[in-house]
């Protein structure tokens, strides 16, 4: 006779695992089922967790490098690339093993295996020997998140040609490295590779970086990293990738058609991810797909199939690790008979770079798209005496405020700490704030986030120190 849970999570990311934490304290019998082996999903194990690991050790490597220039008198700095993936990897097995503590913590049953539909109420769960377990659910949450795109004909090898996850673990630096797309992760994981001594080039099909950033923000991202020394060719088509002793030949072709080849020991395809659905077995209960392979929610996240829901990378909507575990927490209230919700209005984006980038709210184009009128307060990081007086003063923070109400309705920030400095806006946004609620609030003398309140005040041209 097989388990029967009230509730079971497919899927132990951050959407998955907080969803079946939430659920549990919620009082439901809850089991989680992951197939990758660790709790985390994408997240902790090959995505935002080590790559964070890894631009942190780079971007102190590179200080290390320069410590002369602020009269730090140090010997030679040497890199030693094998000690640094062993510090991420220990990263990653501590905060995934912290997860599974959490599940015994809270009675979350967990499974190690692939999980897919026999019915709308029965799961298989098949381990990494092929051993089956059948289980029953009441509910079921899908939560398996997303996988690279590859480009057809150039799949990934992991060796030479790379996705993101091949990017985290490569054995020694790249003399060249060319990076497929300009989007979030292509640009972090670029970063690493030239701060350690790569020579990267970033090929952009469209006419800027970062596709649906403000223009405005993405322009300045753009100057400051070609300063940093990463090559940029933009409204470029990749047409080809051809692997070769030395590595890859990269061929290319420009907005007037002219061909242009990349030789290098390394490729990363970075031009998106897509939902992770395929092991499921969803046509047999008959769950509905959206053209884009997402599967289809109504506002409770539940699917056309009434007793099975979805959340995160799977559904519609940003592919983000905070905005999954928001849904997790939303899905599970609901299933618990409460009111769960997100606002999808209010969901930042940051790039951890450095400068670090951060968006939350509307752009200068949506707001235009949309005949919203609006007014505009900035303030460079050249102003501010933290960032001055610890030499990162590049970037500023800009204000998207209501014309009539002052409402804000959006911030953009590139700079030190921006990833910290737009939550403060994000609580701003939530209360309904407008920027005179931001301009009037006492922030601490001297930290970043007087920039914030700078910004605030110039919305009605009154900043102080600009």
């Amino acid at each position: 006779m097989s388990d029967k849970f009230q509730a079971v999570v497919i899927g132990g990311g951050p959407g998955g695992y907080v969803c079946a934490i939430r659920l549990a304290q919620l009082g439901l019998k809850t089991a989680c089922i992951e197939s990758r082996g660790s709790l985390g999903g994408t997240c902790l194990n090959v995505g935002c967790i080590p790559s964070k690991n890894l631009l942190n050790i780079s971007e102190n490597y590179h200080k290390a490098k320069n410590f002369s220039k602020l009269g730090i008198e140090v010997g030679e700095v040497k890199l030693n690339l094998q000690k640094m993936m062993q510090n991420k990897d220990k990263a990653v097995t501590i905060l995934t093993k912290g997860v599974e503590f959490l599940f015994k913590k809270n009675k979350v049953t967990y499974f190690k295996g692939t999980g897919s539909f026999k019915s709308a109420n029965k799961i298989s769960i098949l381990d990494d020997q092929k051993k089956e377990t059948i289980i029953e659910a009441d509910k079921t949450v899908i939560s398996t998140g997303s996988v690279p795109v590859e480009l057809p004909g150039m799949e990934f090898d992991e060796k030479i040609i790379v996705s993101s996850t091949g990017a985290l673990t490569l054995q020694s630096v790249p003399k060249k490295m060319v990076v497929v797309g300009g989007g979030y992760i292509g640009l972090e994981m670029g970063s690493v590779w030239s701060r350690l001594g790569a020579e990267v080039h970033v090929i952009e099909f469209l006419e800027h970086i970062t596709p649906g950033m403000d223009r405005e923000i993405s322009s300045e991202f753009m100057k400051i990293l070609k300063k940093q020394g990463i090559n940029f060719h933009m409204q470029t088509k990749v047409e080809g990738i051809k692997k070769n002793i030395n590595g890859a030949i990269v061929s290319t072709s420009d907005k007037d058609g002219k061909k242009v080849n990349f030789d290098c020991d390394v490729v990363l395809i970075s031009v998106g991810r897509k939902p992770n659905t395929t092991n499921l077995n969803l046509e047999a209960i008959g769950v509905g797909l959206d053209e884009k392979k997402r599967i289809k929610t109504n506002k409770a996240f539940q699917t056309n199939v009434s007793n099975v829901y979805a959340i995160g990378d799977v559904i519609d909507g940003p592919m983000l690790a905070h905005k999954a575990e928001d849904e997790g927490i939303a899905v599970a209230e609901n299933i618990a008979g409460q009111s769960g919700h997100v606002n999808y209005d209010i969901i930042p984006g940051v790039v951890y770079t450095t400068p670090e980038v951060a968006s939350i709210g509307k752009t200068e184009e949506q707001l235009k798209e949309a005949n919203i009128k609006y007014k505009i307060g900035k303030f460079s990081f050249m102003a501010n005496s933290r960032a001055k007086a610890i030499d990162e003063a590049e970037g500023f923070v800009k204000i998207l405020a209501d014309e009539k109400t002052d409402k804000v309705l959006g911030a953009h920030i590139i700079g030190p700490h921006a990833g910290e400095l737009i939550g403060e806006i994000g609580v701003a946004m939530e209360f309904g704030a407008s920027a005179e609620d931001i301009a009037r609030t006492c922030h601490a003398h001297p930290t970043f986030s007087e920039a914030v309140k700078e910004a605030a005040l110039s919305v009605d041209k009154r900043a102080i120190h600009s």
